[in-house]
C-alpha cells in the first residue's frame, strides 16, 4: 500500500460551449477498471444523443491501467488530451468522460485538444482532488478517569478521534498517519502515564482534502 496518493472526489461534473459545441465533462474516482467501464457506460447511456462521448481513466498503484478513447472524434485528439491531464496532476484512480454536442463548426485538431483538455481540468476542479493518506488504527482502552484528559489533547493533535467505546472499560478508536504510529504510542503511554493498553488493529486510507 502507498503511504499517500493523489485522486478525486467521488464525483464532478462541469460543462463548457466552445463554438457553439457543448463539452460536458464528468469525473468520478474509479478503483477498477470494470467500474471505470461502468461509467463510460452509464455517461453513454445518459447522453444518446451526444456525437462523441470521449474518455480516459488511470487506474492502479502504479498507474498499470492507462486507457483513453476518441470517441470518432480525429485520432488522439480527445482520449489523449484528457489522459494527459489525469498524468499531469498525478491522480491516480480517476476516470473523466467528456461528452460532446456538435455545434456545426469544426475546431480543427488543435482546437479539439485545447477543448477537452480544458473540459477535462474543469472536471477535474470540479469534483476537487484530495490526499489519502494511509493511517494506522489503535484501540486505546483507558480507564474512565483518564477519558476527559486523553480526549481533549488527541483533538489538539493531528492524530483523529473516530469513535469512543463506553463499556467496562473505555476503547478510544484512533486513526494515526501511518509514520506517527511510534510517535504516537508513546505519546499516549507519557499521556496515560503508562496505563493504556494500545492495539494495532488494520490499515486504511483518509481523505484529506488537497
Amino acid at each position: 500500500m502507498l503511504k499517500k496518493y493523489y485522486t478525486i472526489q467521488p464525483f464532478g461534473q462541469t460543462e463548457i460551449e466552445i463554438q457553439k459545441s457543448r463539452f460536458i465533462a464528468h469525473a468520478k474516482r474509479c478503483e477498477t477498471e470494470a467500474a471505470a467501464k461502468d461509467f463510460i457506460a452509464e455517461i453513454k447511456k445518459d447522453h444518446p444523443q451526444a456525437n462523441h462521448n470521449c474518455s480516459a481513466y488511470m487506474i492502479g498503484e502504479h498507474d498499470q491501467i492507462q486507457k483513453a478513447m476518441d470517441d470518432g472524434e480525429p485520432s488522439g485528439t480527445a482520449g489523449v488530451p484528457i489522459l494527459e491531464v489525469i498524468k499531469k496532476r498525478e491522480l491516480k484512480d480517476t476516470c473523466i468522460v467528456v461528452t460532446r454536442y456538435f455545434g456545426g463548426i469544426k475546431l480543427g485538431a488543435g482546437g479539439l485538444i485545447r477543448a477537452y483538455s480544458t473540459s477535462a481540468k474543469e472536471a477535474i476542479d470540479a469534483a476537487g482532488v484530495v490526499c489519502r493518506k494511509q493511517v494506522q488504527k489503535l484501540d486505546v482502552t483507558i480507564d474512565y478517569p483518564l477519558l476527559g484528559k486523553l480526549e481533549n489533547d488527541v483533538r489538539q493533535t493531528s492524530y483523529i478521534l473516530e469513535s469512543i467505546d463506553y463499556l467496562e472499560h473505555v476503547t478510544v478508536h484512533l486513526a494515526v498517519e501511518t509514520d506517527d504510529v511510534e510517535t504516537c504510542k508513546q505519546w499516549l503511554v507519557n499521556l496515560t502515564s503508562d496505563q493504556a493498553e494500545i492495539i494495532e488493529t488494520t490499515k486504511a486510507y483518509i481523505d484529506v482534502p488537497v
